[in-house]
């Protein structure tokens, strides 16, 4: 059945879009950014910022918008097919008993049907669990595959004797989650957290107040030296073993 198709087509754009994402994402690149450039290049609206030159301007992050970039061409046009041969399929009994129809459905349930279908789908992919379960396999995978070398760290602006302005993403192991700045008592290892983007893009904290709390996905902007960065952050351990 041709709206099958749809459904599936949407899933599958859905994922190909959260792959591109994530390899984004561990080329340095923060998760707001990169799941905006991840959809920007599957869709090929061609935003033309600062965003995007970081994109362009790094090898790997270029060959993984090339790779969107043709893969939302060939969904885009089977999407389009699906939808196309969905409007004029005459195998409509699955439909007609679904809806308790004796003549063929409408356009306007085919269009109902379809878009229900695809937002489900959508919503689906947006929650937390699935999405975070995606990204485990995605990352485990590009890795096993040598496809990318995990960079934690590298929207960085390093200066004289050590000392660097890093991003920090906290995973679930992280030390920190939980804790409150002040708890964590990073400013006696001589880092300052200047500002934390919450995991759910829904507030930026400029400046943290010492109750601010900590929580999984959270990207910190950190200054201080870089290996006590590492340390306090809890991130050491991780990039001795990527060396």
């Amino acid at each position: 059945m041709a709206i099958f198709a749809v459904f599936i087509i949407a899933g599958l754009a859905l994922i190909v879009v959260r792959i591109g994402a994530t390899a984004l994402m561990m080329t340095g690149l923060s998760r707001s950014v990169a799941e905006f450039q991840a959809i920007s290049c599957f869709f090929g609206v061609g935003f033309t910022t600062t965003e995007a030159e970081m994109i362009v301007s790094h090898p790997v992050r270029r060959k993984i918008a090339q790779h969107l970039i043709i893969s939302g061409n060939i969904g885009l046009t089977g999407g389009l097919s699906a939808v196309i041969v969905t409007f004029v399929d005459k195998d409509n009994n699955w439909l007609n008993g679904l809806v308790h129809a004796d003549q063929p459905v409408s356009i306007f349930t085919h269009i109902s049907v379809m878009l229900f279908g695809v937002l489900i789908i959508a919503w689906v992919m947006r929650l937390r669990i699935v999405k975070h379960l995606l990204e485990s396999i995605i990352k485990r995978t590009l890795i096993q595959v040598h496809a990318i070398r995990p960079i934690d760290y590298e929207m960085v602006l390093r200066s004289s004797a050590g000392y660097a302005v890093l991003q920090i993403e906290i995973e679930e192991s992280n030390p920190l989650v939980g804790r409150t700045l002040a708890g964590a008592r990073l400013g006696e290892a001589g880092v300052l957290v200047l500002g934390i983007q919450r995991a759910d893009n829904s507030e930026y904290i400029g400046a943290p107040h010492s109750t601010s709390e900590f929580h999984v996905g959270d990207v910190l902007t950190v200054y201080g030296k870089e290996d006590a960065i590492l340390k306090v952050t809890g991130m050491q351990d991780e990039d001795s073993d990527n060396g």
